[in-house]
C-alpha cells in the first residue's frame, strides 16, 4: 500500500504533468486569440490541473502509470534497476488434453533498448519433462538436454504473448515507438478504470485497464486468431523499489489457461549470455 506521503507525491506529479501539457498547448495559441483576463476571481490554474488529473490524456495516463511502477522514479528507476531479472515461481497450465499441469519455472531476462530486442529464457519443469524456451533476436526456440529444437506453434505463441502483450508493452511504450489511444473510463465490478490501447510498430494491440484510483494495471486484453485473451494482475508488492504483481491469471475466452505465482524476483544480477544461446 502506498503511504499518504507517496499518494500526495503522485497527485503532485499528476498535476504537474497535466499542467505542463496544458501550458504546452496554450503556448501554441497566438496572442491575439487569447481572451482578455477580466475576472480576477477565476479559479487558479491548479483547479484545472486537478480536473485534468481526473481525466488525463493518453500520454499523461501512461506516464503516471510508469511513475507508479518506478515508485516515484518512473522510467529512469525501472531502467536502472531492471537491467536484468531472475524470477522463480509456479504455474498451472492447461494442456492440450484439457488437463492442468503443475509447473515450476525460472525466468532470466536481459533488458535491451526495445522490448522485441530483449533476451529472455524460461525454464519449465513439468511432471514428466523439463525444457526451456528462449526469446532472442526476435525468435523463439526451445532447448532440451542442451539440444535446440523448434517448439510447437502454440507454445511459441504463448511465450511471445507473455512478452509482447505484457506489462512491459505499456511501461516501455515510448522506447518501443508504440502509439497510445485513450479509450475512456469504465466501471467493472464496482471498480473504475481508465482504458488505454497500446499498439506497437507491428500493429499488435493490447488494451490496459488502469485503476483510476491507484494507477496500477489491473488487467489487460488482446486478441489473436479470433480468440480474446484477458490477463488479470493480483498481489502487487514492491521488489527492489519497483512495483510487481506476484500473481497473474490468463483467460482464453471464458476458460482459465494459465495461472502464475511469483516466488522470488531479483534485479541487477549478472546473467551469462550463454543462457540465451541457440547452441
Amino acid at each position: 500500500m502506498i503511504s499518504r506521503s507517496k499518494s500526495a507525491t503522485l497527485f503532485i506529479v499528476l498535476v504537474l504533468l497535466v499542467a505542463a501539457t496544458g501550458f504546452t498547448q496554450q503556448a501554441t495559441v497566438p496572442k491575439e486569440q487569447t481572451p482578455p483576463q477580466k475576472d480576477s476571481k477565476k479559479p487558479a490554474a491548479t483547479s484545472s490541473a486537478k480536473d485534468a488529473a481526473k481525466n488525463p490524456s493518453a500520454e499523461v495516463l501512461a506516464e503516471s502509470t510508469i511513475f507508479i511502477y518506478g515508485l516515484g522514479g518512473g522510467r529512469a528507476t525501472l531502467n536502472q534497476i531492471r537491467k536484468t531479472a531472475i524470477e522463480r515461481g509456479k504455474m498451472s497450465l492447461l494442456n492440450t488434453e484439457g488437463k492442468t499441469d503443475q509447473v515450476t519455472y525460472q525466468r532470466w531476462t536481459q533488458r535491451a533498448e526495445t522490448l522485441n530486442k530483449e533476451k529472455i529464457r524460461l525454464d519449465q519443469e513439468f511432471p514428466s519433462v523439463r525444457y526451456s524456451l528462449v526469446f532472442n533476436d526476435e525468435k523463439v526456440f526451445g532447448v532440451l538436454d542442451d539440444q535446440v529444437f523448434a517448439p510447437r506453434e502454440d507454445a511459441s505463441r504463448s511465450f511471445e504473448n507473455q512478452i509482447l502483450h505484457g506489462l512491459e508493452a505499456l511501461l516501455r511504450y515510448k522506447e518501443n515507438s508504440s502509439t497510445l489511444g485513450l479509450v475512456g473510463k469504465e466501471k467493472l465490478f464496482g471498480v473504475e478504470y481508465f482504458t488505454l490501447d497500446v499498439s506497437d510498430k507491428q500493429s499488435r494491440k493490447t488494451r490496459f485497464y488502469i485503476s483510476a484510483k491507484r494507477f496500477r494495471v489491473m488487467m489487460l486484453d488482446y486478441e489473436q486468431n479470433g480468440v480474446k485473451y484477458r490477463r488479470k494482475f493480483y498481489d502487487y508488492n514492491y521488489a527492489q523499489g519497483t512495483l510487481v504483481p506476484f500473481k497473474t491469471i490468463l483467460w482464453a475466452g471464458d476458460k482459465v489457461i494459465e495461472e502464475t505465482e511469483v516466488g522470488t524476483i531479483t534485479y541487477g544480477q549478472k546473467i551469462d549470455d550463454a543462457m540465451f544461446a541457440g547452441g
